[in-house]
């Protein structure tokens, strides 16, 4: 009984330990992100529209659901390919203020000009 108790003292110390030297090593958690799910499919990202205030850490999971797309976001050197049922993890930090425009980057058919969005950074309060 001791031994088994020593044992999940030592697990619990060693998860604490683990958890407060990520933090403090500048390992971002899920719940620092601003996180949006996006799909891509038949000309159109969903949503189309993403809002953030300046400063913010980005997660954008991708998916692209009937064919190859891509994104390309203006300002902020992301272009990135999105295969056909991948989720595509996009990370950031939106250190500039403005309405930055989004675009397929993979041609995907004749609709391919009319698919994209815009990322605005509200500046932050």
């Amino acid at each position: 009984m001791k031994v088994r108790y020593s044992s999940i003292l030592l697990v619990t110390a060693l998860v604490l330990f683990l958890a407060v030297n990520a933090r403090l090593s500048g390992q971002a958690t899920q719940s620092d992100f601003h996180q949006f799910n996006i799909t891509a499919k038949n000309y159109d990202f969903n949503p189309a529209v993403i809002t953030v205030k300046k400063g913010e850490k980005v997660r954008l999971i991708i998916t692209a659901t009937d064919r190859d797309h891509g994104i390309k976001i203006a300002g902020y050197d992301i272009d990135q390919v999105l295969k056909k049922g991948d989720p595509t993890i996009i990370e950031f930090t939106a250190d500039k203020a403005g309405t930055f425009d989004f675009k397929c980057s993979m041609y995907c058919g004749m609709g391919h000009r009319k698919m994209k969005g815009k990322l605005i950074v509200e500046e932050s309060q």
